[in-house]
């Protein structure tokens, strides 16, 4: 069905739809309410805490549009009984047609942050008269250009009735797990009567998603049991030979994992392996004595991650413990004579290890005998990214390695085309970090000590959710923190680290503070995965509920990587019982797996889907709230269709199909 069949979808509106990835009418339904607003309760904007979002009524008395701001914004001002107050509008200047003097219902964001009185943030709105029409529960989704909440409600309403989805589960299995139809639990999402039926219709659609992608997994797993092409000649001697190189013992976990991988090896099927354990595991030192195998047996090894950064840094590490095998490092920021010379070294084998990034898995990138691939932080690449380097050689085996742990049955799902090994322990000498809640009133208390903690050369990560504020004013961006550093500590040396810089200066960066000609660096979370200096002992991030626990844990574990006693303090920017319910879970535990079912309790599961770095969950159940259960489900009976005599080849089909539409979830 196209958009534009709908009543009050014009070509206008369907650009709009359009613009947030919206072209048909199954991905209309699927863009879920991103809140709800309960018409039956109103909050008195007098007793709204700061951040709170609200729906209350009031009486619109004036509307001014400024068109000559460096943002244009629409201001209304406001009063509720006795009580006033402006609402604004950034860059939405068609709010000063739309709003007119008169009674309205506000839902939306109520800063109050100083006690100074309060504004209301961006807001959306309705005549006060609709509150007689428009009862019980009403969603509210994200929006475009000139689309409205009551044009996209009535554009999904049209959908559920004229096209409802339809299952794809065999009716059978429907039956044996008592599922309701998908129909309904749409409309439970889309025009709930009670918070109960959000909860229910969510799962169902959860179950009827992950059904569809565990059985497009269990389709490409299909060859994952090929036959060994390339026989290693290690022995088991060489490899303890090779680990002893090593200044420290390996723990019990990175023993059993080396161990397994060495016997996947010597087997007669390929490696398709992911290793994953908590930040300060010890992956790395594992995944080199995965590469010292193929190394000594006559093959190349190829090691790639997601930031020139972490690549240069892994390759700082082959030459320390594999220093007998050419190697060389390609990025994009190699030069083009740079790039030949190692093309071309790579292709007659002169080079028998490359660490680098994406640059690695271009077409033009060739080997004389690649037998082991290794993906660091494997969360940024995908599978296909995975398979264009595991194909530049015959036969390769294949590592991929996580900091992020992810609860053991969730892995089997998501990373279903892999076996996996775990390291569940950490070595003895790292150091324990300890974590605090920092209200807005102690920051004076922060900068202070980490000025003096300056003084005695102990350096300090300042992390942001963002490069550039937001039209609310309620996220630090790096921009304007390191500007407000430098004025409120100007005894540190500052710098300013972010992902729109050029590689160059982003490696120029890194490298001065690791060379402690920096005290302090704002940045985003560029620096998340791999990045070690022994010398930063402290974490501060901002807007902390704005980021997952798992995220969390593996920016804290940027620090405590040397001797000296490390902190990690946490800024949380709403006072929400909620957010400080989620930040707790962080304080109170080190344990990343732990933290990783808490995650995923408190979040679903996109984010173990999504590609975080981009800022936004790139998932198809992004706002769906919904229990671990509707995966577990969904995987019951994904092995029950492929095991009882269903007809799987239009499941295998309709599951390819569906794969193909998540090709931005799950390959990129």
């Amino acid at each position: 069905m196209q958009l534009t069949s709908l009543r009050f979808v014009s070509e206008k509106r369907e650009r709009d739809f359009n613009k947030m990835g919206i072209y048909t009418a199954e991905e209309l339904i699927k863009h879920f309410p991103r809140d709800f607003v309960d018409l039956r309760r109103i909050t008195p904007l007098a007793s709204a805490r700061h951040n709170d979002m609200v729906l209350t009524a009031c009486e619109v008395l004036n509307v001014e549009l400024n068109r000559y701001s460096k943002r244009p914004f629409v201001k209304a001002l406001c009063q509720q009984g006795g009580y006033i107050f402006n609402a604004i509008w950034f860059n939405q200047p068609y709010v000063a047609q739309k709003l007119k003097q008169g009674e309205y219902l506000f839902y939306g964001r109520v800063q109050n942050k100083y006690g100074l009185g309060c504004t209301m943030t961006n807001p959306s709105f309705e005549p006060a008269e609709s509150r007689e029409k428009l009862k019980g529960i009403l969603p509210v989704y994200s929006l475009s250009g000139s689309l409205t909440q009551g044009v996209v409600r009535a554009a999904v309403k049209q959908v559920l009735e004229k096209c409802p989805p339809r299952s794809c589960i065999p009716a059978p299995l429907i039956k044996k797990y008592d599922l309701s139809p998908l129909a309904e639990a749409y409309r439970k999402v889309h025009a709930p009567q009670s918070a109960q039926e959000i909860k229910e219709g969510s799962e169902r659609i959860a179950v009827e998603e992950y059904f569809l992608l565990v059985s497009a997994f269990k389709v490409i797993r299909g060859g994952r049991d090929d036959a060994r092409l390339n026989s290693y000649s290690v022995t088991e001697e060489e490899l303890k030979g090779f680990i002893s190189r090593f200044p420290f013992e390996f723990t019990r976990g990175q023993k059993l994992a080396a161990a397994e991988i060495f016997k996947n090896l010597k087997s007669p099927n390929l490696m398709n392996r992911l290793l994953q354990g908590d930040v300060g595991s010890g992956k790395t030192a594992v995944a080199l004595a995965g590469i010292y195998c193929a190394l000594r047996s006559g093959y190349q090894a190829a090691m790639i991650a997601p930031t020139e950064v972490l690549a240069r840094q892994n390759a700082e590490l082959i030459k320390k413990y594999l220093p007998e095998y050419p190697l060389a490092v390609l990025t994009g920021s190699s030069s083009a004579a740079e790039k030949r010379e190692i093309k071309k070294g790579l292709k007659e084998g002169k080079y028998r290890v490359v660490c680098g990034t994406h640059a690695v898995i271009q077409p033009d990138v060739e080997f004389e005998n690649l037998a082991f691939t290794v993906c660091d932080e494997q969360h940024r690449f995908g599978v296909a990214q995975r398979a264009s380097l595991s194909q530049k050689g015959t036969g390769c085996d294949v590592l991929v390695m996580s900091a992020t742990p992810i609860p053991r049955t969730l892995s089997l799902i998501f990373y279903g085309d892999l076996d996996i090994t775990e390291i569940k322990d950490k070595p003895a000498a790292r150091q324990k970090i300890s974590t605090a809640i920092i209200p807005e009133r102690k920051y004076a208390d922060m900068y202070r000590y980490v000025a003096e903690r300056a003084r005695l050369g102990e350096q300090t990560y300042f992390v942001c959710p963002k490069i550039e504020g937001d039209d609310e004013g309620t996220v630090m961006s790096v921009t304007e923190l390191y500007e407000e550093l430098t004025q409120k500590i100007p005894s540190c040396r500052i710098a300013l680290l972010h992902g729109k810089m050029p590689d160059k200066k982003k490696n120029a960066v890194m490298d001065d503070f690791k060379q402690k000609k920096y005290d302090c660096l704002v940045s985003t979370t560029v620096i998340e995965v791999g990045v070690d200096v022994p010398d930063a002992v402290n974490m501060i991030i901002y807007n902390a509920e704005r980021f997952g626990l798992s995220q969390l844990h593996q920016l804290r574990g940027r620090v405590g990587r040397g001797d000296k006693k490390s902190w990690c303090f946490l800024l949380q920017g709403t006072d929400s019982p909620e957010a400080t319910a989620r930040l707790s879970v962080i304080k109170n535990s080190d344990d990343g797996f732990e933290i990783a079912e808490a995650d995923l309790k408190l979040r679903g599961g996109g984010d173990f889907m999504g590609t975080r770095q981009s800022g936004r969950i790139l998932s198809e159940l992004k706002n769906l709230r919904f229990s671990v259960s509707a995966v577990f489900t969904a995987k019951s009976i994904s092995d029950d269709a492929f095991s009882g005599g269903f007809d799987t080849a239009e499941l295998s089909r309709i599951a390819a199909e569906k794969y193909e539409s998540l090709k931005d979830v799950i390959l990129n």
